[in-house]
């Protein structure tokens, strides 16, 4: 993890205004890593600018509260929600993933508002969405 830290990855404005507690366990702390390592962490080195991560691992009682999917791959800390705060830098994100990393779900949210990766250790499918 050169260009992220855990705590970005779990920290919530809605679970501190909630006072739900946020911090993952090992496991997902492990998957997160992986994350990083394999997706977040190249991205950043090829893009050379900050990348924000807008949500990342969510406990089950934050994503209801934020009113996430049941299954999100974020309550497995296998996914991140990131932002350049541009558009078009956006999609320079999402088309890098796409045609050069490794992931399991890449999905352009909100016209672009932000883009989700997700990425499994195993049995990643590589799947494109636009929501």
């Amino acid at each position: 993890m050169r260009w992220f830290t855990m705590e970005e990855l779990y920290s919530s404005s809605v679970a501190a205004r909630e006072g739900i507690d946020n911090t993952p366990g090992e496991e997902v702390k492990a998957r997160l890593t992986e994350l990083v390592d394999e997706v977040l962490d190249p991205l950043r080195e090829w893009y050379g600018r900050p990348i924000r991560v807008n949500s990342g691992f969510r406990c089950p009682r934050l994503n209801e509260a934020v009113g996430g999917v049941e299954d999100s791959q974020h309550v497995r800390g296998e996914a991140a929600d990131i932002d350049t705060g541009n558009v078009v830098e956006n999609r320079r994100l999402f088309e890098h993933v796409r045609d050069q990393l490794e992931f399991d779900q890449l999905i352009w949210e909100c016209g672009g508002a932000w883009v989700h990766v997700s990425y499994k250790k195993v049995g990643n499918r590589k799947q494109v969405l636009s929501l």
